[in-house]
């Protein structure tokens, strides 16, 4: 992905994409929103969660126009 809002920008945007994903697929999975432990399934879900999120605020975010 190009562009940005640099690394601190990034990281919270990640993080809020983490919990949405896991909200989201637990709203869809039927699991308890509650992470008990470290497991595949979670790192997964909150890497597309973050993933997602980040993608799609560069889609929506502010275009710099290149002459």
């Amino acid at each position: 992905m190009r562009g940005g809002y640099g690394l601190l920008g990034d990281i919270v945007l990640g993080i809020v994409g983490a919990i949405v994903g896991g909200y989201v697929s637990g709203l869809f999975l039927g699991r308890d929103l509650i992470v008990t432990g470290f497991n595949l399934e979670s790192v997964v879900v909150a890497f597309v969660g973050a993933v997602a999120l980040i993608a799609i605020s560069r889609m929506f975010g502010s275009r710099r126009l290149r002459a």
